[in-house]
């Protein structure tokens, strides 16, 4: 590529800087498209036109370029998924090869996203590169974002501590959104389930002024409460939720550009026991959430010259959550700052970013003032990128961090690109490190009632690699990836008795002692025939930890198999026909007193869409087969849990066969 070329992309990335690349193009129209993607047989203008500019990486490359594996679900995927579910980002996300959405409270229907197996407080959500939903998303986070307003969802798997710090240890899942085009644009999309769900979300976007644009996204969603086998548990819990987001996008004459938004969600949910009923020691356990979430995030970016670019990011984040657990009320609060400046440049062969950050994590508690922290992390970051020759890429990161509570912390990757013809060979080395909080997956669900303080507790550290293999030619592409990750003290529950010889019912957080160690690898299929599209999917993936007092297990609630294959016809602008099979094979299950191995199941569902003018009509079908755990066995525990769950692990559906139908209105 010709360094006029090469520069002509990197403008429209504004140095890859986030999110000067927003205003880049993108795209127009295809499935998930994947770093792996090799030459496609036209000449280098056209692809620079048609290619995706990577905004997650911070080095601004064209998709195809960049050393470093990114997997972009593009605008036209994103309309399909969210006539699934409009009001969240799950199953955008979900169906993504490698990635599980594990349901993590039955209570309350909150779930995180696993990459590669990887527990999903180790996933980095962000929305145009800001940490806007915190800097460890909660479980309920995913479930709480519309899809409405985004333009591209890009996912980096395997740790990026070195470009996002200490809760990117597992990978990043960025979140693009759409931008004013020259002419004002408007959409809304109206839905309802046959589960009693409702959902109303609404975009619009202008130009205000030559340099000036703004979009709004705005929502309401409802969800009705269902007990599928009249145990009095709620299987399917309750919530309304309010959401609103507006965007500011400023360019002027001389290239610099400002990014602003600020938004605003508050969500009521109702789970736990129906009314009158009871658990099994007799007693109401109403499990209830409030949530009220304020956020802002801005990006300048500066021109300094032909070949260097200056940045500012900040962002800031409060969340304020009132729970519910049976008669326990635990009211807290979280808040998450980011503030950041650096440098780029481009140098011929050579791309390179370094820039300085603060982060802070901060929360408060009612109830338990005991486990109150403040983290402030202070760090240092750098990026290069080289082009060794027209094949050879290399890409070289590394992240310097002060945690106030856990020191100093360095986090390296190396990443490599080779394209030989239709090939494009990845392979990538990382380092990093989480900060522990008592919020895993079970604190969340429960409560802090029943947790020991913490004491004694060290940071959480990984080492991931990755070998990505990926084939194009013509309308057939294919990629093979093989993945590893071995993380030292990972921290864990540990049950023990709160009184001498009594039952155990309290839990402390401890780190385990030995290496947990992940081995899989994907593969992916796709093939084009006219309108017509086929893509195949499989992820093996085996997964072991230490056992206390010697031994290994495998990982609870992760299947060794998963599979999926979709089919879709498609004439764009007229009508689309999906039929979707996801295979999930057999888990450990840990926290259930009927099995310790679940059941395989297959997950099987309809989408058909018709447009007509400026409404499109949809209607889906999801879980054809009506899978459903509590048709297996109860979800209610004898007796509660040591952690103060009273439900079992989730490793099956739990709300049955499903449909759902509206209109999409276009303006």
């Amino acid at each position: 590529m010709s360094d006029y070329l090469r520069l002509a992309a990197l403008s429209l990335a504004l140095s890859g800087l986030l999110p000067a690349a927003a205003f880049s193009q993108t795209e127009p129209a295809g499935d998930t498209h994947e770093a792996g993607d090799g030459h496609d047989g036209h000449d280098e203008a056209s692809r620079i036109l048609e290619a995706v500019v990577v905004q997650a990486t911070r080095s601004g490359r064209l998709l195809q370029d960049e050393p470093m594996r990114v997997e972009v679900i593009n605008r036209e995927e994103i309309e399909e998924k969210a006539i699934m579910r409009p009001g969240n980002i799950a199953t955008i996300v979900s169906e993504t090869g490698g990635i599980r959405l594990q349901v993590t409270s039955p209570a309350l229907g909150a779930a995180n996203i696993r990459v590669q197996g990887l527990n999903g407080r180790y996933t980095q959500l962000l929305s145009d590169g800001l940490a806007l939903y915190g800097g460890q998303a909660s479980s309920l986070g995913l479930l709480q974002i519309p899809p409405t307003d985004l333009r591209q969802v890009e996912v980096i798997k395997g740790s990026a501590t070195s470009l996002y710090g200490a809760s990117a240890l597992g990978g990043v899942i960025n979140l693009v959104s759409r931008r004013p085009g020259d002419e004002a644009e408007g959409e809304v999309l109206m839905n309802i389930t046959s589960r009693d769900g409702q959902d109303l979300t609404a975009y619009a976007a202008a130009p205000l002024t030559g340099s000036l644009g703004a979009s709004l996204t705005a929502g309401e969603h409802r969800q009705g409460l269902e007990d599928f086998d009249q145990d009095g548990w709620i299987d399917l819990p309750g919530y309304e939720r309010w959401t609103a987001r507006p965007r500011l996008f400023w360019q002027g004459d001389n290239g610099a550009e400002v990014y602003a938004t600020a938004g605003f969600m508050t969500e009521q949910r109702r789970g736990g026991t129906r009314t009158g009923r009871t658990v099994a020691d007799g007693n109401t356990f109403p499990q209830d959430q409030d949530t009220t979430r304020l956020d802002g995030g801005m990006i300048a970016d500066l021109p300094l010259s032909d070949s260097l670019a200056a940045q500012v990011r900040a962002s800031g984040t409060v969340q304020n959550h009132e729970h519910v657990f049976g008669a326990d009320r635990e009211d807290d609060r979280h808040e998450s700052y980011l503030i950041e400046a650096s440098v780029s440049g481009d140098a011929g062969r050579t791309n390179w970013v370094a820039g300085v950050a603060l982060q802070s994590e901060r929360y408060a508690s009612a109830a338990f003032p005991a486990f109150d922290y403040d983290y402030d992390v202070p760090g240092l970051f750098g990026q290069v990128d080289h082009d060794l020759n027209e094949d050879l890429s290399i890409s070289v990161s590394g992240r310097l961090d002060d945690h106030s509570t856990y020191g100093a912390q360095f986090s390296p990757r190396v990443s490599a690109l080779y394209r030989p013809g239709d090939w494009a060979f990845r392979g990538s080395v990382a380092k990093g490190f989480f900060a522990p909080t008592p919020f895993v997956e079970e604190i969340e669900a429960a409560g802090l009632s029943r947790l020991e303080p913490l004491s004694g507790i060290s940071e959480e550290t990984a080492r991931t690699y990755s070998l990505d293999a990926a084939y194009k030619r013509g309308s057939f592409e294919a990629n093979a990836t093989l993945f590893a990750a071995d993380l030292d003290d990972v921290t864990v529950l540990e049950p023990f008795a709160g009184t001498p010889g009594g039952a155990l019912d309290r839990v402390r957080m401890v780190n385990i002692t030995g290496t947990t160690e992940l081995r899989g690898s994907e593969l992916l299929l796709r093939y084009l025939w006219g309108d017509f599209k086929l893509t195949g999917s499989y992820l093996f993936l085996d997964s072991s930890e230490p056992v206390p007092g010697g031994g290994r297990q495998d990982i609870a609630l992760t299947p060794r198999h998963t599979a999926g294959l979709v089919a879709m016809w498609e004439r764009h602008g007229e009508f689309r026909a999906g039929l979707e099979m996801y295979y999930t094979g057999e888990q450990r299950v840990e926290d259930s007193p009927y099995r310790t191995v679940s059941n395989p199941y297959l997950d099987v569902g309809f989408l058909a869409e018709i447009t007509r003018g400026p409404a499109s009509w949809f209607i889906n079908a999801e879980n054809i087969l009506d899978v459903r755990q509590t048709k297996e066995e109860p979800l209610l525990l004898p007796q509660r849990a040591p952690d103060g769950q009273w439900t079992t692990d989730i490793w099956s559906r739990n709300d049955g066969f499903i449909v759902n139908g509206g209109v999409r209105l276009k303006f």
